[in-house]
C-alpha cells in the first residue's frame, strides 16, 4: 500500500508533548503560527498523564500531580486564562506540605505565615522568627532567582537583570548572594533552626529538585519551594493531571494546530546545516521551518540527529551526560483513608516520611551507590483528600512516591530483600520493596494494610516505558548537579535552548531551568521564535 502524502510543510514540528512541548505549541499556534506536535507513545503529555491504574473509576496521576511550580511559572502567566476556559480546574488545601518522623513527631507547613510562626515557635524559640526571616529574604531576593530560574542566562536582559543587582547592592554584595547560594541544604537546616522537626520538613523537597541535602544549591532551592508552597498551596488538577493536556489539547487544535500520537521520529533531517523536518520509523517525512525537541541531551545527540551533523566536542559531552537517581511510584486504591496519628494530617497535600536531613542524605547515598535504601523518604500524595472525584464515592487512592532509588539495584542496604545478580528491576524485587515500603507507611497508619482494595507498582525500569526520556527511571532529564545546571545545562558547549544545527531547539526537562512541571524552557523557545 502506498504512503499517505506529505502535508505542506509546517512552521515548526514538535517533537514531544510534554509540558513544555505543549506550552512551546500553544503559545506559537496561538500567535498564527502552523504548530505540529509528534508524539511518541499513544498517549499525549509525556510525564502528565491519568490512569486507572488499580481498579476502574480510580483515577490515578500515573508520573506527575501537583502544579505549584507551574502557577508561578511563566507559562501559567501567559496561558492560564485560557487554559482555565479551556476546562482547566484546581482543587487545593491550606495545609501544602508536612512532614511525619519515625518517632510519630509531626509538622505540617500551612499557607498562613502567622501559623507557621507559630508552629515553630512552639518547637524551639526563635525558629518561627528564623522561617520568617528567611521567607522575606527569599521575598527580597525573589526577582533575582525567579529572573534566573524564568529567563534564558545567555541573554542581555539577563545580564541586565545581574548589573542591576550590581548596581543596587554592590558586586561584593551579588558574589555574596552567589556563594550563600551555592550552600547545601544539611548544614543550613541544622545552622539555622534549632529543631530537627523544621528540618525534617523542608528538606525532603530538594529531593524533588532532582538534589540531595549534602548538594550545593539545595538550600536555596528548598527555600524557593518553602516561598513557593506557602504563597499557592498545593494545587491539584481536578479529575486528574490528564486534564491539563485536555485543555492544552482544545487550545493548540482551537488555534489550528495539530496533535498526532504514536509518531516516532527517527531521524531529524538537516540540510545544509539547518533543521528542515522529521523522518518517522516507517519512511514518512515532514517539513517545517523550525524544529523542537523535547528530549534527553543523550538521545537528541545519540539516536536522532546524524553524527555527522554533530561537533566533536558536543558529542562528546553528551556522552558524558549523567543520570540521577531512580524513581518509584505506588499507586493504592483504598476502601478509607489513612488513619494518621492526628487529624491535621488528613488534609496535607505531600505528606513525607522522613528522619530529616541525615537520614536524607544516607538514602540518596545508598541509591546512588546502587542500594535498596533502608529507609527511604516517602512521599505521599493523598489527592482524595482535596479532590473526592478521583475515586468512586467513599473510596480514595494514594500517590507515593520515592525518589531515592537506584537506577540499577545491586544490594539492600537494609540486608532483608534479595536482590538477583546483574543489576535488574525484577518484579519481585519492584513488589517486595513496595511492601516494605507500605509496611513502613503502616506503623504510622495501622488501617492502612486492611483498606488496600488495588495496588500498582512502577519501578526505575518501568518508567522509561511509559516516557524514553525517563532514562533509569531518573524524572529529572538528567543530575541536576551543579555542573549539569544553570550555564551547563544541557551541555557546557551550547548556549540556551539553542543546538548545533541552526533552526533546531532543544526544550524539557533537560535544559534550563530544568525539571518541574513548569513549562519554562517551552516558553524560552517560542519566545525565540517571536511567540512573546
Amino acid at each position: 500500500m502506498a504512503s499517505p502524502p506529505n502535508p505542506a510543510p509546517d512552521d515548526v514540528l514538535l517533537i514531544g508533548s510534554g509540558i513544555n512541548g505543549l506550552v512551546c505549541a500553544a503559545l506559537l499556534a496561538r500567535k498564527g503560527r502552523k504548530v505540529r506536535v509528534l508524539e511518541r507513545e499513544s498517549t499525549l503529555g509525556g510525564c502528565i498523564r491519568t490512569d486507572e491504574l488499580t481498579l476502574p473509576g480510580f483515577q490515578h496521576d500515573t508520573l506527575s500531580t501537583a502544579h505549584p511550580l507551574f502557577l508561578v511559572g511563566p507559562a501559567y502567566a501567559a496561558l492560564g486564562k485560557a487554559l482555565h476556559e479551556a476546562g482547566l480546574a484546581y482543587c487545593n488545601t491550606d495545609s501544602p506540605t508536612g512532614v511525619l518522623m519515625p518517632d510519630g513527631r509531626h509538622l505540617v507547613l500551612s499557607t498562613s505565615r502567622q501559623l507557621n510562626r507559630q508552629r515553630m515557635e512552639a518547637l524551639h524559640a526563635g525558629d518561627g522568627a528564623a522561617f520568617v526571616q528567611t521567607l522575606a529574604g527569599m521575598a527580597e531576593r525573589a526577582p533575582l532567582v525567579f529572573s534566573l530560574l524564568g529567563n534564558e542566562l545567555w541573554k542581555l536582559n539577563t545580564a541586565r537583570t545581574l548589573a542591576g543587582a550590581a548596581w543596587k547592592d554592590g558586586p561584593h554584595a551579588l558574589a555574596g548572594f552567589f556563594g550563600e547560594a551555592l550552600t547545601p541544604a544539611r548544614p543550613w537546616l541544622q545552622q539555622r533552626f534549632g529543631s530537627d522537626l523544621v528540618g525534617a520538613l523542608l528538606a525532603p523537597w530538594v529531593l524533588h529538585c532532582g538534589l540531595g541535602p549534602d548538594s550545593p544549591l539545595s538550600a536555596l532551592m528548598a527555600q524557593v519551594v518553602a516561598f513557593t508552597l506557602e504563597a499557592v498551596g498545593m494545587p491539584l488538577v481536578q479529575g486528574g493531571n490528564a486534564n491539563t493536556v485536555r485543555a492544552f489539547e482544545r487550545l493548540i487544535r482551537e488555534a489550528g494546530g495539530t496533535l498526532e500520537t504514536g509518531c516516532d521520529v527517527e531521524r531529524i533531517l538537516v540540510e545544509r546545516g539547518r533543521a528542515v523536518g522529521v523522518q518517522l520509523v516507517g519512511g514518512r517525512q515532514l517539513r517545517a521551518s523550525e524544529v523542537v525537541v523535547s528530549a534527553t541531551p543523550t538521545q537528541l545527540y545519540g539516536r536522532l540527529l546524524a553524527p555527522e551533523h554533530i561537533p566533536p566536542e558536543i558529542a562528546g559531552q553528551a556522552r558524558q551526560w549523567r543520570y540521577g537517581k531512580g524513581n518509584m511510584q505506588i499507586h493504592l486504591a483504598l476502601s478509607e483513608p489513612p488513619q494518621w496519628p492526628d487529624r491535621a494530617l488528613d488534609k496535607v497535600g505531600y505528606l513525607h516520611l522522613s528522619g530529616g536531613p541525615d537520614a536524607i542524605s544516607r538514602a540518596v547515598n545508598e541509591a546512588e551507590r546502587g542500594l535498596l535504601p533502608a529507609a527511604p523518604t516517602i512521599c505521599v500524595a493523598q489527592p482524595t483528600a482535596l479532590d473526592p472525584s478521583r475515586a468512586p464515592e467513599g473510596r480514595h487512592i494514594l500517590w507515593i512516591q520515592l525518589p531515592e532509588c537506584p537506577r540499577e539495584p545491586l544490594g539492600d542496604a537494609a540486608g532483608e530483600l534479595d536482590v538477583p545478580p546483574g543489576g535488574q528491576w525484577t518484579t519481585a524485587l519492584r513488589e517486595a520493596y513496595a511492601d516494605r515500603v507500605i509496611a513502613q507507611i503502616a506503623r504510622h497508619a495501622p488501617n492502612l494494610p486492611g483498606s488496600i482494595l488495588g495496588r500498582a507498582v512502577l519501578s526505575p525500569a518501568d518508567l522509561p516505558r511509559l516516557n524514553m526520556n525517563l532514562v533509569g527511571g531518573d524524572p529529572y532529564g538528567g543530575d541536576c548537579a551543579l555542573d549539569q545546571y544553570f550555564l551547563w545545562r544541557p551541555l557546557r558547549g551550547l548556549r540556551n535552548h539553542e543546538t548545533p544545527v541552526a533552526h533546531l531547539w532543544h526544550i524539557g526537562a533537560s535544559t534550563h531551568p530544568g525539571p518541574g512541571l513548569g513549562g519554562a524552557s517551552g516558553v524560552h523557545v517560542a519566545r525565540a521564535l517571536g511567540a512573546l
